[in-house]
């Protein structure tokens, strides 16, 4: 007989970035190992890290990384709302999986009727969901208690009062005033959300936790709410994180003995996630930036996607980066582009329709023969490759995986051959292959597969590192660890007893 849990449970926060979607990922994975079948939901996300679905629908990633921690697939029941920030002010509204237009802060968060109709639509996706996996673990957004928008709330106490979850509030003790975040965060809530409060976790504790002991004893006396676990802070376990303001704590700067691997830091930089194998696998040194003598020092540069590629590419023409990438590639470099990244490696960007904004147009780095052209239609979906087929004939096995997420129709100009990176399992070819110091393609993961990472380290391996890395192995080994982290860290017992086992 399977095994259920009474009811969901759901990890908020004081603030963004206080952890919880690692320690969502964490009792996503302690559930799994305890023999249930959980599954993940978070009711609107705000992320350019997306992913594609095997149905083909688009959701944010940290989702999906815990649908990983529970051995499922992902589904974007477990993410309905996306947004995908365009400019300071606006977003991509994804609903769903599917786009639905672009809306201004204002608009979206002002319009309450159309916020009821998403929050009705977040309920229908929760109630699949929830007819499928138990228990489902929730996430909220941000902080719990931002008044000017309780009303329109659509995440966070709503959507554990519609799913009756037992809730868990995580507090960053690593960034300062614990005692008030905490305190203040409860003591705004309205009774009938306050009571769903059923424990504190205190998270990024460094140094030893049993000097918070009397501190756990002010907070229970505090708010009325017992704190059930103390998380050390940790560095040596590597789960995959959304939230960009973790690209400050990414490298930025050149290492010696190591493959050095500049990564353009646009402005509008999406989904990089595409590169966290390059900080697991010992024979890269990745770093973020925008500087031209950080470029010019890399063994390889990567363009990285963008949610708005005309004005990246503009940004970088400004800035002297653009110039940069075309000198290092004539130098012998290696120079990479995914997705936007490899829309930019071409010849020139059009946007006929001003999908982006007012530029009709942008001319490219001309490293790669080609013209993209963006269209309404957005492309999300996920692949199976054969990666540089072309070199070798044709393939017997389409052994990597990848996804797109793009809108937009790249072509060859004048007499360029076809040479592409990828042959997909349905027939089509994606990217273009120049040789092995300059080629760009769609496809989002890409570097995950072993395959492609050893080209890319051909040539440029250190003689003492591993020659193969396999990411997948070493993700699930990551998601036991950090399930046996918290385990350790916090009372299992008591939130297994408040959820009825």
């Amino acid at each position: 007989m399977e095994k259920k849990i009474g009811k969901p449970i759901m990890f908020v926060g004081t603030c963004s970035d206080a952890g919880k979607s690692v320690i969502n990922a964490a009792f996503c994975r302690i559930f799994r190992q305890d023999g249930y079948s959980p599954a993940p939901f978070k009711a609107q996300n705000m992320s350019l890290n997306s992913y594609s679905t095997p149905e083909g629908g688009e959701m944010g990633r940290a989702q999906v990384v815990q649908a990983e921690a529970c051995g499922i697939a992902p589904h974007t029941d477990m993410n309905p709302v996306l947004l995908k920030p365009t400019s300071d002010k606006g977003s991509q509204v994804i609903l769903n999986g599917r786009p639905v237009g672009n809306m201004s802060a204002k608009d979206y968060f002002g319009n309450k009727s159309q916020k009821e109709e998403l929050f009705r639509e977040a309920q229908a996706a929760y109630r699949r969901l929830e007819s499928r996996y138990n228990p489902i673990v929730m996430e909220g957004a941000g902080s719990i208690s931002e008044l000017n928008l309780r009303d329109r709330d659509i995440t966070n106490m709503r959507m554990a009062m519609y799913a009756g979850a037992d809730t868990y509030l995580v507090a960053d003790i690593d960034r300062g005033g614990v005692f008030a975040s905490v305190y203040g965060s409860i003591a705004l809530l309205p009774p009938e959300e306050r009571r769903l409060i059923k424990g504190i976790i205190i998270n990024k504790f460094r140094g030893d936790v049993s000097l918070f002991d009397e501190g756990k004893k002010i907070l229970r006396e505090l708010t009325g709410v017992p704190v059930v676990g103390v998380i050390p802070y940790f560095q040596d376990i590597r789960i995959e994180e959304e939230d960009s303001v973790v690209l400050d704590s990414k490298s930025h700067s050149y290492r010696e003995g190591k493959i050095n691997v500049a990564i353009i830091l646009l402005k509008r930089l999406s989904n990089f996630t595409d590169f966290d194998v390059l900080e697991m696998d010992e024979r890269f040194n990745p770093y973020y930036t925008n500087h031209v003598d950080e470029v010019e020092k890399a063994d390889i540069i990567i363009l990285p996607g963008s949610k708005n590629t005309l004005a990246d590419l503009q940004g970088i023409r400004a800035n002297g980066i653009a110039d940069a990438i075309v000198r290092a590639y004539k130098a012998g470099k290696k120079v990479v582009g995914i997705c936007g990244g490899y829309q930019m490696m071409g010849m020139r960007l059009e946007d006929p329709d001003g999908l982006e904004g007012s530029l009709p147009a942008v001319l490219g780095l001309g490293l790669l023969p080609q013209v993209t052209v963006l269209e309404p239609e957005k492309i999300t979906r996920q692949s199976r490759f054969a990666f540089l087929a072309g070199k070798e004939g044709k393939p017997d096995e389409f052994l990597c995986k990848g996804y797109e997420i793009h809108m937009g129709r790249t072509e060859q100009v004048g007499e360029a051959s076809a040479r592409p990176v990828a042959l997909l399992e349905d027939g089509r070819p994606d990217g273009y292959y120049v040789d092995s110091h300059c080629w760009g393609c769609y496809l989002h993961g890409i570097l995950d597969n072993p395959e492609v990472l050893d080209s890319l380290a051909e040539g440029l391996c250190p003689e003492h590192a591993e020659t193969s890395f396999d990411y997948a192995a070493f993700k699930e080994e990551q998601y036991d660890r950090l399930a046996d982290w918290v385990r350790k860290s916090v009372d299992l017992d008591y939130i297994y007893r408040n959820l009825g086992v």
